[in-house]
């Protein structure tokens, strides 16, 4: 029991100041003493337990004092078990360094200070200044979100028909377009253009996106009001008259009009168009112009990040927020994507039956595409030819090894993601069959094969966000060239990794059958035509960070030069 000291009028400072540290120090001494009789209890009843329990059947068992950062249980031997002093510490490494806003609900989003556990440590350097543009801009997406004053009056002058100068708000609304691959590159680079011009990001997610994700903004929804008047993605294409494009070129503004005088709002569209995306949109005299419009519609297919850092008028920005060139989608990507707890559930369920106690996780996407088909012995023999080149597998012995019982041997779990069940049976059959030569065992899963892609329903998506998702768990990883999915995956885990080649448009057969990529960033399949710069100008050679793709040769990506 504590006694309480009541202050003297004749007591000096000095006599309260020794008076109460010496109250700290019996407290501290009492809980000393509480802790020291927990643990001799807990050493003197330890034999007695394994008495009771350790021999009987087989059965083991272990005492574990949990510490306050982590559940009373251990850690799978898979996800990284950071032994932390100090509450700042484990914070930050949460936070995923600073790159995540504090302090938001956990059980409604468990994915999003979880999923440290399960990667590696990032590769990059996470810029303070990044930090700080995006706690900015999460203030800014709060007082102007769905729902606020500003946000109504900015409605209001969108249903006038007319835009106005000096608006407090901004904003750009995004529209999905292809698969879940796509969308996620496309949206991210999407709130990229959003930080660089000063807009609300908001996002338009059908019934096949809904709870696919939280919602990545404290204090708001990123998620477009159902009441908004262009909601219909499927009228937003190429020859949509409301496009910056097609307006241009047929008069309805000049680049000196006024911002009173243009239309309610503007639409960008960025789909790749025989392999391009349209002129105009990355030219410097045509961002002024754009900047004019307070409402901007922009639907997109495309990775275009690497082309808004061939902008002059971009680059120091970009060079603050990002001084390593190839951490962009593996930033914006972690910052953005939270699976939903349904989604989180699987993957945790399946990460925990199958993958953790790996010693090394492998990962190979496998993506078949329609407009070039490529037989399945034909793919087969590819990956095989890869793995002989450069060791991706663990490798096979023609001889049957004698076993040594003593010998820890590693465990290797091979996880592959495809539409097709047929590599995921005939890998597997292969270590069934065979011995390896440095006598690992080796596990072989798959988790769904779903046999097409269904991009306009939901329990598809889930799954495939779920794969992306085990997949950059993953140590090491081959991804199939030209795959978004697989972009998505090997940059959330910042891998350089692997590409199976596509076979010239001509051939049936790859000649090289794999390419290790030089960077962790996505691929822009359609790089922007860029005449303003000149005729036939190479968006590759602007500048030294952008340059081609491994896999896709006219492609652009951002490179650490």
């Amino acid at each position: 029991m504590d006694v309480k000291m009541s202050k003297s009028p004749r007591r000096s400072q000095e006599e309260d100041d020794a008076a109460e540290e010496e109250k700290r120090k019996t407290h501290w001494r009492r809980n000393l003493r509480r802790s020291e009789l927990v643990l001799i209890a807990i050493f003197v009843s330890l034999p007695a337990f394994v008495f009771l329990f350790g021999g009987f059947g087989g059965i083991t068992a272990t005492v574990d004092i949990p510490r306050p950062d982590q559940p009373d249980m251990a850690l799978p031997k898979g996800k990284k078990e950071v032994i932390l002093s100090t509450t700042p510490a484990l914070n930050l490494d949460k936070l995923l360094g600073g790159l995540l806003p504090p302090n938001l609900d956990e059980q409604s989003c468990q994915s999003r200070y979880k999923s440290y556990q399960y990667r590696q440590k990032s590769p990059f350097t996470l810029s303070p200044y990044l930090t700080k543009r995006l706690r900015r801009y999460e203030a800014y997406h709060k007082k102007c979100g769905p729902g606020t004053r500003l946000y109504k009056k900015a409605m209001k002058q969108l249903l006038s028909g007319q835009n106005v100068e000096n608006s407090q708000c901004q904003y750009v609304i995004w529209f999905p377009c292809n698969g879940l691959g796509n969308r996620m590159l496309t949206l991210a680079s999407t709130f990229l253009y959003a930080l660089l011009t000063n807009r609300v990001l908001l996002a338009y997610l059908g019934k096949e996106s809904e709870n696919l994700f939280c919602e990545p903004f404290p204090g708001s929804s990123w998620v477009l009001p159902s009441d908004f008047p262009y909601n219909q993605p499927y009228n937003l294409h190429l020859n949509t008259p409301e496009s910056y494009v097609n307006m241009l070129k047929r008069g309805a503004f000049a680049y000196n009009s006024n911002a009173s005088s243009l239309p309610a709002y503007i639409y960008l569209h960025l789909e790749q168009f025989s392999l391009r995306m349209q002129n105009n949109i990355f030219c410097e005299e045509d961002q002024k112009m754009l900047r004019k419009f307070n409402w901007m519609l922009l639907k997109s297919d495309s990775y275009f990040a690497p082309a808004l850092f061939l902008m002059p008028s971009y680059q120091e920005e970009l060079q603050k927020m990002f001084p390593e060139k190839e951490s962009v989608f593996h930033h914006l990507g972690r910052y953005l994507y939270h699976p939903a707890n349904q989604v989180w559930g699987r993957i945790e369920r399946y990460y925990d039956a199958y993958l953790a106690q790996a010693d090394e996780k492998i990962g190979l996407q496998i993506r078949i595409f329609r407009e070039k088909p490529i037989k399945f012995e034909v793919m087969y023999d590819q990956i095989i030819r890869c793995t002989n080149q450069v060791n991706f597998l663990p490798e096979i012995a023609h001889t049957e090894p004698m076993r040594n019982q003593s010998t820890n041997s590693k465990h290797k779990a091979i996880l592959i993601t495809s539409l097709y069940a047929g590599y995921y049976e005939r890998i597997r059959g292969i270590y069934y069959d065979n011995p390896t030569l440095n006598g690992e065992i080796v596990s072989v899963y798959q988790p769904s094969h779903e046999e097409e892609q269904q991009t306009e329903a939901q329990n598809h998506n889930e799954k495939a966000l779920a794969e992306i998702y085990l997949l950059s768990f993953c140590d090491k990883m081959a991804i199939s060239a030209w795959s978004t999915f697989g972009y998505v995956a090997h940059s959330f885990a910042g891998i350089k990794p692997w590409i199976l080649l596509r076979p010239d448009w001509n051939k049936e057969v790859a000649e090289v059958p794999c390419i290790r990529s030089k960077t962790v960033e996505p691929c822009l399949h359609s790089p922007p035509l860029l005449e303003c710069r000149g005729k036939d100008t190479n968006a590759a050679n602007l500048v030294p960070y952008v340059r081609h793709c491994e896999d896709v040769d006219f492609g652009i990506k951002l490179y650490d030069s």
